[in-house]
């Protein structure tokens, strides 16, 4: 219970300065006693007072001063609260983020995995395999990658591959096929011969680009010689070339001979003697199903020209 404050004293009137020192000794030691009064009932008062409803008079009287600790703890409550509070309203952001960060660590790990496999002994070449070779042996182009074997597929040095491929003149081109986890397959397309030129060295097996694919003292079977003056750097073999290249496989097996002056003036001769002038590569696949009726309606032709494979001409 609060103590009352004391009793503010009466106004001295100007009658009372000049009253004798005992009158105001006299008043003061009245006011003491009522003093200590009041503070002997405060004390009776207190002790008759429970905790319960010392908290209860607090609360209804008016507010006390907080103390540096309660301060700190309302602070630190409010921190809390405004922390719980962000959680809420950013969960969903959080979520979001945890999501994305585990699907790109799970694709990094899937990827890197991936990569790490790729180039580990678990991926190594053991079996290497040709495709499309007719009259190269698959067996010796796969002796020549036998330096392969056992690199991991994603290692196998295109570079060396190319340098061992180098020594069949017969491919034209070629490709790699990685199939894992131990298959290395080679496809290749070969050159297509289209007759031999005849030399001092002998007989030269070329394609229609000049390369050179075999040189043999004898002229192969089945090969026409081709007669053209400049060799295979000129126009006139690049154009019996394509001429060759376009004949229906029964003339291009009855072929002998393939020979030109120039560009315009292919000639061919078959085995049976028939004679067919060409003229230019223009229009060859045309002029060769035009040569293949006249030849069947005209069997004992000697000659016959295509040169303008709308009117062909029948000697």
């Amino acid at each position: 219970m609060r103590r009352p404050a004391p009793l503010p004293t009466t106004p001295e009137s100007p009658g009372e300065k000049d009253a004798a020192p005992g009158a105001k000794s006299r008043r003061r030691r009245r006011d003491a006693e009522a003093e200590e009064e009041f503070s002997a009932a405060d004390d009776v008062m207190s002790d008759d007072v429970t905790p319960e409803e010392h908290r209860d008079d607090t609360s209804t009287g008016d507010p006390q001063p907080m103390s540096t600790r309660d301060v700190w703890r309302a602070a630190r409550a409010r921190r809390k609260a405004l922390r719980a509070e962000i959680r809420r309203f950013t969960q969903r952001s959080r979520r979001r983020r945890i999501v994305w960060l585990s699907s790109i660590g799970a694709a990094l790990l899937l990827v890197g995995g991936s990569v790490a496999a790729a180039y580990s002994p678990l991926f190594a070449v053991q079996k290497i395999s040709v495709a499309g070779a007719t009259t190269l042996d698959p067996a010796a182009i796969e002796a020549a990658l036998g330096d392969q074997l056992g690199t991991p597929l994603a290692l196998v040095d295109s570079s060396k591959v190319k340098a061992a491929l180098l020594a069949f003149p017969l491919i034209e081109t070629y490709s790699l096929e990685a199939r894992p986890p131990h298959d290395l397959t080679v496809r290749i397309v070969e050159r297509t011969p289209v007759g031999v030129i005849r030399s001092d060295a002998g007989y030269t097996l070329v394609d229609a680009a000049g390369v050179a694919l075999s040189t043999t003292s004898d002229q192969p079977a089945g090969q026409p010689v081709i007669d053209v003056p400049g060799g295979v750097d000129s126009a006139a073999f690049r154009s019996a070339g394509l001429v060759v290249r376009s004949l229906p496989a029964e003339i291009r097996a009855a072929l002998t001979e393939i020979s030109a002056r120039t560009a315009d003036d292919v000639t061919l001769t078959l085995n049976s003697g028939l004679s067919v002038v060409w003229g230019s590569a223009e229009e060859s696949a045309l002029k060769a199903v035009v040569l293949s009726k006249a030849m069947a309606s005209n069997p004992e032709a000697a000659s016959i020209d295509v040169t303008s494979p709308e009117v062909a001409v029948v000697g």
